[in-house]
């Protein structure tokens, strides 16, 4: 396994939190609870989205792709639009 390396940055280690976070709320919607599953992946963004905020460019790994205002602006919008409709789409009975 020597093509499995460790990440070299600090955005690399919370780039691999997010995408496990990301997972959870994947398998929870999956498994039922919808609404608790988006509401976690908005979260993972959310997550990215300070890690991105506070993290200087050389140490962003991953979760650096485009220039800072863009990326954050993306992270912001996935996070807070996930959230938000979890939270507005009624239940049907």
């Amino acid at each position: 396994m020597s093509w499995l390396k460790k990440p070299s940055t600090t955005g690399g280690i919370i780039f691999l939190i997010v995408v496990a976070v990301l997972l959870a709320g994947l398998v929870m919607a999956a498994s039922g609870a919808w609404r608790s599953g988006v509401t976690v992946m908005g979260g993972s963004f959310g997550l990215a989205f300070m890690a991105r905020l506070v993290l200087p460019d050389d140490r962003a790994g991953m979760l650096r792709i485009r220039r800072r205002f863009v990326d954050l602006a993306t992270m912001a919008i996935c996070g807070v639009g996930m959230v938000f409709l979890a939270s507005v789409i009624p239940n049907r009975r």
